[in-house]
């Protein structure tokens, strides 16, 4: 009898009793009630005279109505940079002890998101929530006795004046708590590795020695790890190292394109968790084993307001426009996507993170991610959204028994008429014109904009098929490798230029 594990499933369990789920609708309204009063006295809550929006017969949509939607760049550029100019009580009491560097998926210059130490605990308590909820999971005892390991960017973080500057996996796991650290691998000595060839190297060698359990971090990064660890040892799978690796708790990924190519690297399957743990906060996480969808964390620092997702409301950067209508959680309705905005205690307002979901069970407020604002590819009707590239990618999976961990594409001109340029990365020897045509025809079926613009605007469709690896090399070029670094799904004509010039040259 696993003895210590024993102790520590009876305590999920027990918390998972006695822990009540509190009324949504009060508990966002005790969070923005509580966002509004601590931050009253910084230049942002005088500004705005949060005081007065205290007092109103309806906080929330006063709230609304007076406050401007911010995306980075806005916020950034109004607000944000004063921190580092030295002025302290700028959007959030005093200064924040780190900064998450996140290039997200657009761009090479890293954004720079306060983090402070309200978040900190924020989402410490929100992975504990996350920990509890594995009671509904039906884990047998022995696993809460093994590793875990945390797969994300390198803890060594960067000390910039008053503050340290890294990715949020990397602020996260500097933070984990004492008792954590026996349950914890890579370790620290090794998660301080900045070189992430050198880190998975190092994974490498010393893997025979830990008894992981469960596995957390982005899937492609996972993957290459897993294929490293496989490699290193002359092993069929990753079972072969780790046989009681049970779990994998994604981090704010979409899991189906990988799923395939994960699972051909595993003996049996193991309990997928998804996640949701971005550099602006842990918003949500998967409660219960029958679904894939995440319940919002709705009573721990984070305020949410949803904007219905349509082209009307979205401009050409990703942002949204100014009379976009909000809607409150006590309104959504399933299955209808929504731009995110977020009020949080380390200061972001109303802010635009870029994500788009849909509720599943608006009554358990259980989310998908459904793609990305700036990744809603519309240039001729087509209306696609990233769930909906998802969604046909596993088509061709399917049809094809193939693996696709990766794409990305664009609206291009060729002879003066708009195509859609894919780029699959397989090892698949299928021809490029049939992946295309059945690419096309999934889409057809699956999205009647997309099928309207098809008999119009859009003339046809392209696939090119490359080498996954290319993907991750970009990557590394345009950014680094490992962390929270993801793919970019849709570029613009620029971009895809600049992708395209990059893989001629490989």
């Amino acid at each position: 009898m696993a003895i210590i594990g024993s102790i520590i499933k009876g305590l999920i369990d027990l918390r998972d009793k006695i822990v009540s789920e509190p009324n949504a609708d009060e508990a966002q309204l005790e969070v923005l009630k509580s966002l509004l009063y601590k931050a009253k006295d910084t230049a942002f809550g005088k500004h705005y005279n949060f005081e007065e929006i205290l007092e109103a017969d309806d906080i929330r949509v006063a709230y609304a109505e007076r406050i401007p939607n911010f995306d980075y760049n806005k916020i950034n550029e109004e607000w944000w940079y004063k921190m580092h100019e030295g002025e302290t009580d700028v959007v959030w009491p005093g200064n924040p002890p780190y900064f998450a560097l996140s290039s997200g998926t657009t761009g090479k210059t890293s954004k720079r998101i306060p983090v402070s130490n309200d978040m900190v605990e924020a989402i410490r308590t929100s992975g504990i929530k996350q920990v509890g909820a594995l009671a509904n999971f039906n884990l047998p005892t022995e696993f809460f006795e093994k590793e875990i390991m945390m797969l994300g960017s390198s803890t060594d973080l960067q000390k910039e004046g008053d503050h340290e500057e890294g990715e949020i996996s990397g602020i996260s796991a500097s933070n984990i708590p004492f008792w954590f650290k026996g349950f914890y691998k890579p370790g620290e000595e090794i998660a301080k590795i900045e070189d992430w060839d050198e880190r998975v190297a190092m994974i490498a060698e010393n893997a025979k020695i830990w008894d992981i359990g469960a596995i957390s971090g982005i899937p492609s990064w996972i993957e290459l790890m897993f294929k490293k660890v496989i490699e290193h040892h002359n092993v069929n799978n990753i079972h072969d190292i780790w046989p009681n690796f049970q779990v994998y708790t994604s981090g704010g990924v979409a899991f189906e394109p990988y799923e395939k190519s994960f699972n051909a690297l595993l003996a049996h399957p193991v309990t997928v968790i998804d996640t949701y743990l971005a550099s602006e906060g842990f918003m949500a996480y998967q409660q219960r084993p029958e679904t894939h969808s995440m319940k919002l964390v709705l009573d721990n620092g984070i305020y949410f307001e949803f904007v219905p997702f349509k082209p009307e409301y979205v401009n050409e950067d990703g942002s949204i426009t100014d009379n976009a209508p909000v809607v409150q959680l006590k309104d959504v309705q399933e299955e209808e996507d929504y731009i995110l905005l977020i009020s949080t205690v380390s200061g972001a307002w109303r802010y635009l993170i870029g994500d788009t979901i849909k509720f599943t069970d608006v009554s358990r407020h259980e989310i998908k991610i459904t793609g990305r604002t700036k990744f809603f590819l519309n240039v001729v009707g087509s209306q696609l959204s990233v769930n909906k590239m998802n969604d046909a990618i596993q088509d061709l999976e399917k049809k094809y028994d193939i693996e696709i961990p990766e794409f990305t594409l664009a609206a291009v001109r060729i002879d003066g008429e708009f195509h859609h340029s894919w780029y699959l990365g397989t090892e698949a020897k299928l021809s490029n014109e049939e992946l295309a045509e059945a690419l096309d025809e999934s889409l057809k079926n699956a999205n009647k904009n997309y099928k309207v613009a098809r008999s119009k605007a859009l003339k046809g469709v392209k696939v090119t098929t490359i080498p996954p690896n290319h993907f991750y090399e970009w990557n590394a070029l345009n950014k680094k490798k490992g962390g929270q670094v993801k793919m970019e799904r849709v570029m613009n004509e620029e971009k895809f230029g600049e992708w395209e010039k990059f893989i001629s040259s490989l």
